[in-house]
């Protein structure tokens, strides 16, 4: 689930998720057999992030239909916590600065890259000019600071932490903004080219207040037009967007469809033109269809255990240490590591095309390391003996709350199985994705097992969910160390020294193991040979502002 993008922890309660904040894969029996690894690797092994248009003679107009994993939480870029919201969001509510295909940070509603005072404490940007809002206002620098106004200061804000030291935010002129900051913050214009970027409406806000997630007002191809919960979303072209010329398609609606076989059979059947979040085992199951493609994106995200320590009164607010075995000791949440295979769990539910995480790191960043890269040792024998040395008896009774798909049931019950050996009595508990992430937050849980979606920058990995003043800091987790670590990290420019002092933190993380890191997925996008113009990069996002219907 982004954690929810936390969509981003479809970890992804992600990112996704906050995936949604969940963003989990997997379906079919536990254990496949050896060789899925190799079918899934040829059919999606390589990076395929874009369906090009060029060439291919397309059509103006037309609905694309697409699935959605998970159903949405709010569709307001403040206080989502989900994948499956950002990718919605992500279509019309375009952000100050994006992602592109390589992984660089580029401008959007921004006109350029900002100007960073020699200190690194002020951000001066201006404002792409001839931009007007889906309710025909106009974009301008007292509409960029009023939303980032909102991400600081509204109560239950998730993007609070995601704005790191602001201290002011101001207009100079009627296109220009200037950020300033009480410390350097080397995230920030990554962080702008996420939810806390995207710019909304001020005439919606002053209109909608809170409720500004029920009819979303922003700068994109498409504009909000309805919601039928945990069924559907359907945007429409918005004739006011400042490159309405290239948007080819008059409508897109998206499909909540949670079982991963269910997506499959939608698009082998025409009634979807694209599926998101693809198995390994969907994806073999259609590499023969010549009317298909399957994009290919590995993740910057992570798949994991979140353990529940001293969220007793929901997410920003004092709590408590929950007087549980796993909750006050730490060997008892290293015993529930060292119990994991991971590298069996990837290739027996997986066939090998996903890859072990150890941390909030991916490795195909510039931020990782031999420390982002180790996890504690595979040793179920000990584990047991450390459970039985802390004077827990055996077998331990642990309740994990899960999104109820097929697929990431699978995933638990694979490690339901291998959590016996070590000592571990896994207790299954299903419920709705809306509801896991909405538990997540309000602290009502023990473990979880999520998912986020994931950033290029590892700060936006970790400080979110383990400082120790994270807006989705959902497992109580503090660690002063670890706070001082990473705002050290923060305020550092020299990439190789953030990502010595990210190894640190792992080693940390590593030895309170509030969080067990398990996989990182592949993104794994079906699309119908009738749609050209798409993609989808490491954050999981699938764009949509060029995506045209190719005329047969």
């Amino acid at each position: 689930m982004a954690r929810w993008n936390r969509a981003k922890r479809t970890l992804t309660a992600m990112s996704a998720a906050l995936a949604s904040l969940f963003c989990m894969a997997g379906c079919g029996t536990a254990v496949q057999n050896n060789s899925l690894g190799a079918q899934a690797s040829q059919a999606a092994g390589n990076d395929v992030l874009t369906i090009p248009a060029d060439g291919k003679k397309i059509q103006e107009g037309g609905t694309l239909t697409l699935t959605l994993s998970s159903d949405p939480d709010k569709l307001d870029p403040t206080t989502t916590s989900s994948l499956a919201s950002t990718q919605v969001l992500n279509n019309i509510c375009q952000p100050l600065y994006t992602v592109d295909a390589s992984g660089s940070t580029v401008p959007l509603l921004a006109a350029a890259e900002p100007k960073i005072s020699e200190d690194g404490k002020t951000y001066t940007f201006a404002v792409k000019q001839g931009v007007k809002f889906a309710d025909g206002t106009d974009l301008n620098a007292d509409a960029v600071v009023k939303t980032l106004e909102r991400n600081l200061n509204l109560q239950g804000s998730a993007r609070k932490s995601d704005l790191g030291p602001i201290s002011q935010v101001k207009a100079l002129d009627e296109s220009t903004v200037e950020i300033d900051l009480s410390e350097p913050y080397a995230p920030l214009v990554s962080t702008l080219a996420g939810r806390a970027g995207m710019i909304m409406s001020p005439k919606a806000l002053d209109e909608s207040g809170d409720d500004f997630g029920t009819a979303p007002v922003c700068v994109g191809p498409f504009k909000f037009d309805s919601r039928v919960s945990s069924t559907s979303v359907t945007l429409v072209k918005d004739p006011n967007y400042y490159d309405a010329a290239n948007v080819h398609l008059d409508k897109v609606v998206y499909k909540v469809i949670t079982d991963s076989a269910i997506r499959t059979q939608n698009l082998k059947s025409g009634d979807v033109q694209l599926a998101d979040n693809l198995t390994p085992q969907d994806v073999v199951s259609v590499k023969d269809d010549d009317s298909l493609t399957v994009m290919s994106a590995p993740s910057y995200g992570y798949q994991a255990l979140e353990i529940n320590i001293a969220n007793t009164a929901g997410v920003g607010k004092p709590g408590s240490q929950i007087d549980t075995p796993i909750a006050k000791q730490k060997v008892v949440r290293q015993a529930l590591a060292m119990s994991i295979d991971r590298d069996q769990l990837v290739e027996s539910v997986f066939g090998g095309l996903y890859s072990s995480a150890c941390s909030f790191v991916s490795d195909s960043t510039p931020f990782a390391s031999e420390s982002s890269k180790t996890c504690l040792p595979h040793d179920p024998a000990k584990a047991k003996q450390m459970l039985e040395d802390a004077g827990v008896t055996t077998p331990y009774t642990v309740k994990v709350s899960v999104a109820n798909s097929p697929a990431q049931l699978q995933v638990m019950q694979a490690i339901q199985s291998q959590a016996k050996e070590g000592g571990f009595d896994i207790q299954i508990e299903p419920a709705e994705s809306t509801t896991v992430l909405s538990n997540l937050n309000a602290g009502k849980y023990d473990v979880t097992q999520l998912g986020w979606s994931g950033s290029l920058d590892a700060d936006q990995n970790v400080s979110l969910f383990l400082q120790s003043n994270g807006s989705m800091n959902f497992n109580g987790y503090a660690n002063r160390q670890v706070d001082q670590l990473l705002d050290q990290a923060k305020t550092t420019a020299d990439t190789s020294k953030r990502a010595e002092l990210y190894g640190q933190v792992a080693d940390l993380i590593r030895e309170d193991s509030p969080i067990i890191y398990l996989y990182r997925m592949r993104y794994l996008t079906a699309v119908s040979s009738q749609v050209a113009g798409v993609s989808v990069y490491g954050d999981g996002i699938i764009r949509l502002a060029n995506a045209a219907l190719v005329e047969r």
